[in-house]
């Protein structure tokens, strides 16, 4: 609910009783496999966010709900895209993600721009993306490069 980590988000309502429905609706879908949440923590155990996986159709898959807060520690953005991306193409074994990042959310698109993903289209409220699993295993050493050097620092 906060705003300052929820502006390029979907609405929600903040009840008590929406929110547990809300809950009660995610645990079917992921009995069902088709969503997963993830809490990003730190090496130390404090969480400092949250991140998707969706829409898991045939050899795809979607993942958002990206959030890191204050608490994150250097490259948790690179780590997390990292790992989502290994669960999707390793642990589930699917092809490609395809996903779409609001139009002013410019700090998250330059972030995916960088990171390789291909631009698919556009309409007013998202750009969209995706990124195939050879093109992420092509460019794994380098993230994973740069994630070393972080641990080294």
């Amino acid at each position: 609910m906060d705003p300052a980590y929820n502006r390029h988000l979907s609405a929600v309502t903040g009840t008590v009783e929406d929110q547990r429905r809300w809950i009660e609706a995610y645990k079917a879908r992921e009995v069902a496999g088709t969503e997963v949440y993830f809490v990003i923590t730190r090496k130390d155990g404090t969480r400092c966010g949250v991140v998707r996986i969706y829409g898991i159709t045939g050899d795809q898959f979607t993942w958002g709900s990206w959030i890191l807060d204050a608490h994150k520690p250097p490259k948790a953005a690179l780590e997390s895209a990292v790992l989502i991306y290994k669960y999707g193409f390793e642990v589930l074994a699917l092809a490609k993600s395809v996903f779409d990042v609001r139009r002013d959310n410019e700090r998250t698109l330059a972030f995916h721009r960088r990171f390789g993903a291909t631009e698919t289209g556009e309409d007013n409220l998202n750009i969209y993306f995706e990124l195939t699993r050879a093109s992420f295993n092509a460019d794994l050493p380098t993230h994973l490069s740069a994630l070393q050097l972080t641990e080294r620092l």
